[in-house]
């Protein structure tokens, strides 16, 4: 199984390097088609009835976005009807990313995989969709799934109790927020990597801790120094200053405030909704009773990295 596991992830790291490195979208599409049919196989290394279902509902979607991105791709090479071609070949890659108003597979999708695929689906899967969409020029559909996407990532997450869930709506968010860093182009990988930073870190102790529900968090046992950085992590993630994951959204919002005021206006009320659900998980966090003195916090931890790392944009700004 470790051996067909790692063919798998090198299939996968090989269709994206396909995709990135294409100049023509024939090229693109079968790097997407590489990367999905590596993927699939990652869903069901454990057989189980859920496993199988995120396989299913992966399947289907990507197979019906390839279809009409394939479409729109010949007619695109025989020069029919261009404009309405590239308008279909942006509604494909949307599908394929999982962006408002094609969101609705994904929450449930993430609910049934593993927090490893999860990690996967959230960070490397995205790369080669939005690369395809910064070829693009920007259009109205674009314009609208930005404004979608942050409203649908910020009311989706109010009142879900599953950690998976958030964590699934809190990606649909963040996926309007690069979308809208498409604009300045090459930016968009900088908020990708710091967004893939913070999720590895958030979705790895919901992994090693075997959490699924928000409810769980009160039979953990954390002490102060865990605490702290657990909620320190969990502003990072929502987007609040001075941590590092206002870093890209204060680029975003410095370049658009002048040109798109209305839609930035949108995106920072709803971000607000989704740091509102992170904070609900921080009043569950902070009523854990503490398993050892507070004096113990400074000492040096894994944890204790990742304090340093989120606490790094004050930093940063000086640099600058």
């Amino acid at each position: 199984m470790m051996k067909t596991s790692i063919i798998f992830y090198m299939m996968m790291i090989v269709g994206t390097i396909i995709t990135v490195s294409s100049e023509n979208w024939m090229s693109m599409w079968m790097g997407l088609e590489i990367n999905m049919m590596s993927f699939i196989p990652l869903i069901n290394l454990k057989p189980s009835k859920s496993s199988s279902e995120a396989s299913m509902i992966y399947f289907l979607i990507q197979s019906i976005s390839s279809v009409i991105m394939l479409g729109s791709v010949i007619l695109i090479m025989n020069n029919y009807m261009v404009n309405k071609n590239y308008l279909i070949l942006t509604i494909s890659i949307l599908m394929k990313m999982g962006s408002a108003p094609f969101h609705l597979w994904l929450p449930k999708m993430m609910t049934v995989m593993s927090w490893e695929n999860n990690i996967i689906f959230m960070t490397w899967q995205k790369i080669s969709p939005l690369y395809m969409i910064n070829m693009l020029e920007f259009n109205y559909v674009m314009n609208l799934t930005i404004i979608l996407s942050t409203l649908v990532g910020g009311l989706g997450g109010l009142y879900q109790t599953s950690l998976r869930k958030i964590m699934a709506y809190s990606s649909i968010s963040h996926l309007g927020w690069i979308m809208a860093m498409n604009k300045m182009k090459d930016k968009w990988l900088i908020y990708l990597i710091i967004y893939s930073f913070m999720v590895i870190t958030m979705c790895n102790y919901f992994f090693k801790k075997k959490l699924l529900f928000i409810n769980q968090l009160f039979d953990l046992k954390m002490n102060f120094n865990q605490k702290i950085n657990m909620m320190i992590m969990m502003l990072s993630m929502g987007g609040m200053p001075p941590m590092l994951g206002f870093l890209p959204k204060w680029i975003v919002i410095e370049e658009m405030i002048n040109s798109e005021m209305f839609m930035i206006t949108i995106m920072i009320m709803t971000s607000m909704l989704t740091l509102y659900y992170y904070l609900r998980i921080m009043f569950k966090i902070m009523m854990i009773q503490s398993t050892s003195n507070k004096w113990t916090m400074f000492n040096m931890e894994y944890s204790n990295f990742m304090f340093i790392i989120n606490m790094l944009l004050p930093i940063v700004v000086l640099m600058y």
